[in-house]
């Protein structure tokens, strides 16, 4: 199947760094295909590689910004 959207919440939360960076080369090469990929994570590192970074606290929007341009 090609979904259109792939949601991740916390992808690599619970892995070893090289598994979730197997894991991000994976969501990064199917978003390059066409593929929307919306991420959720705590690690700012990881979020920071995004195109764009909307940080909710509360359950409210308190920012939406450009990342580095990496497109995940």
């Amino acid at each position: 199947a090609k979904p259109p959207i792939i949601m991740a919440d916390e992808p690599t939360g619970n892995l070893d760094s090289k598994s979730g960076a197997e894991i991000m080369r994976q969501l990064m090469s199917l978003n390059q295909t066409g593929t929307s990929v919306i991420l959720i994570t705590h690690d700012n590192k990881l979020a920071e590689a995004a195109a764009r970074i909307i940080t909710i606290q509360d359950g409210r929007i308190i920012s939406d910004r450009a990342g580095k341009g990496v497109v995940l």
